[in-house]
């Protein structure tokens, strides 16, 4: 029997993996295109999009700051999308963590060892709080979780910004900005010159434990399942709703602690304006990892380099940052195409059942 089932399940896992790398090499080769055509310079261009964030150690630096909260909500998304719930809280629960660990940064004396964990910690039961809210509603009142998350990421701002505003707010700043966090609070750097800091270990522990979870255990066996067929899931004894709440405060744990160590990590204080679109980052970092924890630090550090790469292009050269964003929507369009590639997964897949059918008959 496995002689049959493993030559079609090699190439699903090949489609797997095939898929997600055409649409980048097609985003990117659009791209290159673009870029020929509407710019004086193109090849400097490219050479700069291509290979800037490799020429000084601050550049490669930036690439890594991005990378660290790609990896937060990558993972919180991979996590809030396996269950089958369209949850898009992740960008208020990073958000909103990241209040919560400002006013623990500020408000809490520890020492220095304990005073960060203490702080990213209550910036996760926050994002906690905030993933479970359209979780809950789909469970219990089936309204649609893509619906009310999206508005509730609104809620996140402006929450956030009143409690920064009129409770947390320093007026000696020239603009609206918290109190700075107690130093015992700030994560130290990793790499002189750089703002890579201690959040970059923090990140990659987020994203075992979440493979671990999903991939693992047996919790994680579940939101799969129920993820794939939740009418089989329940029928087979596993408690969905409870399964389903249980992984969306996961996510927001994870998206919670990402924001939280991305302010004490890179900033003084907090002095977000608006929503930081991490949470939004992650969805395109989760969907072409294919809801795999392990693969998101590839996926994510892809988007943190073309991310460098193009804000060293735009300053150098006559092409707007705004190419990234042409990459990134093409990379989701032929992501969320069923037919993209589905005529060569059909070919392989009568291929090698034809023959599975030879050597049977021989």
């Amino acid at each position: 029997m496995n002689r049959n089932i493993n030559p079609v399940r090699k190439v699903e896992q090949e489609f797997n993996v095939l898929r997600p790398l055409m649409a980048v090499l097609v985003a990117m080769v659009l791209c290159f295109i673009i870029i020929l055509i509407a710019s004086d310079e193109p090849m400097e261009a490219l050479r700069l999009l291509l290979t800037g964030p490799l020429t000084t150690m601050r550049r490669f630096g930036n690439v890594l700051e991005a990378w660290i909260p790609f990896m937060f909500t990558g993972c919180a998304i991979c996590i809030l999308y396996s269950a089958n719930v369209i949850n898009m809280a992740a960008e208020g629960a990073f958000f909103l963590g990241g209040v919560a660990t400002s006013a623990a940064a500020i408000c809490i004396t520890l020492p220095s060892g304990i005073h960060p964990i203490v702080a990213v910690l209550l910036g996760g039961v926050a994002g906690a709080l905030v993933c479970l809210i359209p979780g809950l509603l789909e469970m219990k009142f089936d309204a649609k979780a893509v619906v009310s998350s999206l508005m509730l990421n609104y809620v996140c701002l402006y929450l956030g910004l009143y409690i920064i505003k009129f409770m947390l707010r320093d007026p000696q700043a020239g603009f609206i900005a918290s109190w700075k966090f107690e130093p015992t609070a700030i994560l130290p750097k990793l790499i002189d010159g750089t703002n890579v800091h201690v959040g970059l270990f923090i990140a990659v522990l987020a994203v075992i434990f979440s493979y671990l979870y999903l991939y693992k255990s047996r919790w994680g066996y579940c939101v799969r399942m129920i993820g794939k067929n939740p009418n089989f899931a329940k029928y087979s004894g596993i408690k969905v709703a409870w399964v389903v709440i249980s992984s969306q405060m996961i996510g927001g744990f994870i998206a919670g602690i990402g924001g939280g160590v991305q302010l004490v990590g890179m900033y003084d204080r907090f002095q977000y304006q608006q929503l930081p679109q991490f949470g939004f980052d992650g969805i395109l970092i989760a969907t072409l990892a294919k809801l795999n924890p392990k693969y998101v630090p590839i996926t994510g550090f892809f988007l943190a380099y073309i991310r460098t790469g193009a804000e060293i292009m735009a300053r150098k050269t006559d092409v707007p940052y705004e190419i990234v964003l042409v990459v990134q929507a093409l990379i989701i369009m032929m992501m969320a195409a069923q037919l993209f590639l589905q005529k060569w997964k059909h070919r392989r897949i009568v291929a090698a059942s034809q023959r599975i059918l030879e050597e049977q008959e021989v």
